[in-house]
C-alpha cells in the first residue's frame, strides 16, 4: 500500500519587526519599558532630544536657584566641599570675590550643556572600549553614546524636582546645584567635615543609581551581552571614577 504523500512544508514566517520609535517615544519608554528604547538604538542612535531636555532642565534649575538663593550663596556652599578652592577664595580681595561670583553665574549656564556633553563623550568612550574589546559586544561608539545619553534621563527628573523644591522655599544653607535635593546621604552631611566622604555619599544618589541601572540594561540590550557582565562593567567604572574624583576634590 502506497504511503500517503506528505503535505508541502510551509516556509517559516519571519517574526514581525518592532515599529521604529521616535525620540519622544524613546524618552517615555526609557522610564516604563527601557528595553524597547535600547533595542531601537540599534536602528538609530540619535540623541539630540534627551540632550535638549537635560540642558533646558538644567538651565531652569540654575535660573530659579539664582533668583531664590543667589549665586554668592551657592558659590560659598560649593566651596565647602573643595577646601583648596575655599582657601583661595578666602584670601581673595572683596573685588576679586565679587568678580568670581559674577563669572560663576555665567559659567553655570555654559557648563550645563558643555560639561554634560563632555562627561557623556568620555563615559561613552570608556564604556565602549570595555564592552567592545573586553566583552566582545556588538556595538559602535555612536550607539554607546546614545545608551549613555538616554540612560541619563532620570537626572532630568532630579532637576525638575529640585526646581519645585527651590520654588517651594528650600533652605539656602548647604544648597548646591550638584546636590540640590535629599536623594542621597550627602544631602544630610556637611561637606566641610570630610570632602572625601561627602563626595562618596553624593554618588549614592537614587537618580544616579537609576541611571547606572539603565546604562547596564542599555549596553546589555544594544550590545547583546549578558546583563550580569554589563552591570559589572558599569558599576566597576562608576566605582573607579567616584574614588578618583573623591581623592582629587579632597
Amino acid at each position: 500500500m502506497a504511503a500517503a504523500p506528505l503535505p508541502p512544508m510551509s516556509a517559516p514566517v519571519p517574526a514581525p519587526e518592532a515599529a521604529p520609535l521616535s525620540q519622544g517615544a524613546r524618552i517615555v519608554d526609557t522610564f516604563i519599558a527601557p528595553s524597547k528604547t535600547f533595542t531601537d538604538l540599534r536602528r538609530s542612535a540619535q540623541w539630540w532630544l534627551p540632550f535638549l531636555l537635560m540642558t533646558f532642565a538644567g538651565w531652569g534649575l540654575v535660573y530659579v536657584s539664582e533668583q531664590k538663593i543667589g549665586v554668592q550663596k551657592m558659590v560659598e556652599n560649593e566651596l565647602q566641599a573643595r577646601p583648596k578652592a575655599e582657601a583661595r577664595y578666602e584670601k581673595a580681595t572683596p573685588e576679586q570675590r565679587e568678580q568670581q561670583v559674577k563669572l560663576t553665574g555665567v559659567i553655570y549656564y555654559i557648563a550645563i550643556p558643555v560639561f554634560t556633553l563632555l562627561i557623556w563623550l568620555v563615559m561613552s568612550g570608556l564604556q565602549f572600549g570595555t564592552f567592545k574589546f573586553g566583552a566582545n559586544a556588538d556595538i559602535s561608539y555612536s550607539k554607546s553614546l546614545a545608551v549613555v545619553v538616554y540612560a541619563g534621563l532620570p537626572l532630568v527628573l532630579r532637576h525638575l524636582l529640585a526646581i519645585v523644591s527651590v520654588l517651594a522655599g528650600a533652605s539656602a544653607d548647604g544648597f548646591t546645584l550638584n546636590n540640590p535635593i535629599a536623594s542621597n546621604p550627602a544631602y544630610f552631611m556637611s561637606p566641610a567635615d570630610s570632602p572625601f566622604w561627602y563626595f562618596i555619599a553624593s554618588q549614592l544618589d537614587i537618580f544616579l543609581l537609576w541611571t547606572l541601572a539603565l546604562t547596564a540594561i542599555g549596553f546589555a540590550t544594544t550590545g547583546k551581552v549578558k546583563l550580569g557582565t554589563s552591570f559589572a562593567i558599569v558599576i566597576g567604572w562608576w566605582a573607579v571614577i567616584t574614588l578618583a574624583f573623591a581623592a582629587i576634590l579632597s
